[in-house]
């Protein structure tokens, strides 16, 4: 044990405080603070520009879009921080709560990616000036594919436990604007997503997946 705490490398709070004395230890911590507390802030306020500018696009629900009068995206803040405390307690029930988080949100994005990449080859397959970019499109969606199954089922399935439930907000961007729900390719997603989230749901319950 001794050898190992001689291998141990000293945080750059452990040196000033060697250095200078208990005032650099200090100095450290709380610049340190004010950096985390300053990324905390801007991540917050991206992510609810996603809904925010998706609502003004219509893409989600016209509630997501209102401001108040110092253009503060109220609803779409309070969404994103509900959801953001909603995985915060999840994390507490997994075994490794950093890398959990870290590999769920990796499977959580490659599936837009996934999509977004098999869009491609159907535009690429169409015809016209895109036809030369259907083996880049094609490439990019079955490396997508591959991360997804590198990723592991586990993510997967709790991916969909996700998005599953997010339909709704689909649903409700599609009626506000009069238009059909579910064309036929977004049905087969829908029934993927349901399915996978029904699987996970029962996975996780018997205990064949763990957090």
């Amino acid at each position: 044990m001794s050898e190992i705490a001689e291998l141990r490398q000293p945080s750059m709070a452990g040196v000033l405080e060697e250095a200078v004395g208990t005032w650099g230890k200090v100095f450290v911590s709380v610049g340190l603070i004010v950096s985390v507390l300053g990324a905390y802030l801007a991540w917050t306020l991206m992510a609810a520009e996603v809904l925010f500018v998706a609502a003004k696009d219509e893409d989600m629900p016209r509630f997501l879009g209102r401001s108040t009068a110092a253009d503060v995206p109220v609803p779409a803040l309070v969404m994103t921080t509900v959801l953001t405390q909603i995985v915060l307690v999840v994390t507490l029930f997994s075994d490794d709560a950093f890398n959990f988080a870290l590999d769920l949100t990796s499977a959580l994005t490659l599936i837009p990616f996934l999509l977004a990449a098999a869009f491609a080859v159907k535009v690429a397959r169409s015809g016209g000036a895109g036809r030369r970019d259907l083996p880049i499109a094609a490439l990019a969606t079955f490396y997508t594919a591959f991360l997804l199954y590198a990723a592991g089922l586990k993510y997967l399935l709790v991916s969909f436990i996700i998005y599953a439930p997010a339909t709704f907000l689909f649903v409700m961007a599609r009626r506000e604007q009069g238009r059909r729900l579910f064309s036929p390719g977004e049905l087969v997603i829908l029934a993927v997503s349901v399915a996978g989230a029904v699987v996970g749901v029962v996975a996780l319950a018997r205990g064949w997946i763990r957090l």
